[in-house]
């Protein structure tokens, strides 16, 4: 994976992020997932690097091989805003001060609050597979809470650790997903979901969500706050965005004043399951 990249860890304040980086293009931020790394995009990013990007992935603070905060009462050190600026340092410290942001799951929320908090520093935004969180707890309903149930459990004390560092591999879907992961990338993900710590901290990542993220997003709404720059919602087909919520542009509306999107044909992971369908709606969007 990822042949001509640089891989380092970069500090950035608090903690210090793995990241893979390279090119001498317009820069891109990749923004991985639960319960994901950086190398989730290894077949996206050599695409995009190929067609003239700087294409930067790190892994989230928490997250893979990227430093462990300490933990607050109020889970605040794995919030969006935190996790944003972590990011926003990093490219810095790279020599990107205006960048492109991508996003997918736990990174979408991300990347939104990135775009949101640093509205001079990311010059296109790109959200996959996700809605705001504070939307997504606005239409709670049974369906909601039987399918994404994780949210809650991801919540309470304690318990979660137990049962996932309790056998990793069975809570997260065992040796079946390598061959769609690729090996390497597979070997890395395993890695992290075998790091006691990692897990406590992607916990508090959902943890965060439930609480100062929600606050964070519905203040947004109260002053009228929207993204500035051009956004792009892409979702899997295959995956229950449409189930769930109808057609989710309409949710995404009020939060962005240049909004497009359209399906992608594909599981959840879809950087893994159809990269070469997403790096071309990448590259016509980041253009």
């Amino acid at each position: 994976m990822f042949d001509d990249f640089t891989d380092t860890r970069i500090d950035v304040g608090d903690v210090a992020l793995r990241v893979r980086y390279a090119g001498e293009g317009p820069p891109v931020l990749l923004i991985h997932g639960h319960p994901r790394t950086g190398s989730t995009w290894h077949r996206v990013a050599p695409q995009l690097l190929d067609h003239g990007f700087t294409v930067v992935c790190p892994d989230m603070r928490g997250y893979g091989r990227s430093g462990k905060a300490s933990i607050l009462a109020d889970h605040s050190q794995q919030s969006k805003r935190v996790v944003a600026a972590d990011l926003v340092r990093l490219m810095n410290v790279l020599g990107h001060e205006r960048f492109a942001a991508v996003g997918h799951d736990r990174g979408c929320y991300v990347a939104l609050r990135m775009a949101l908090d640093h509205p001079d520093t990311v010059s296109r935004l790109v959200v996959i597979d996700g809605v705001p969180i504070s939307e997504a707890l606005a239409r709670c309903d049974a369906k909601f809470a039987h399918d994404w149930y994780h949210w809650f459990f991801f919540a309470q004390p304690d318990k979660p650790e137990r049962a996932i560092t309790a056998d990793p591999d069975a809570w997260y879907g065992g040796k079946a997903k390598a061959d769609t992961m690729g090996t390497e990338n597979y070997d890395e993900f395993r890695q992290a979901i075998h790091d006691p710590a990692t897990v406590r901290a992607m916990l508090e990542d959902y943890r965060a969500g439930l609480g100062v993220d929600r606050e964070h997003e519905e203040a947004d709404r109260r002053a009228g706050r929207t993204v500035r720059c051009p956004t792009l919602y892409l979702w899997s087909s295959l995956d229950d965005m449409e189930d769930l919520y109808g057609d989710p542009l309409a949710i995404w509306g009020p939060w962005a004043d240049d909004l497009r999107g359209h399906p992608i044909e594909s599981g959840h992971h879809v950087a893994e399951e159809n990269p070469d369908d997403l790096t071309a709606a990448l590259r016509s969007f980041l253009r």
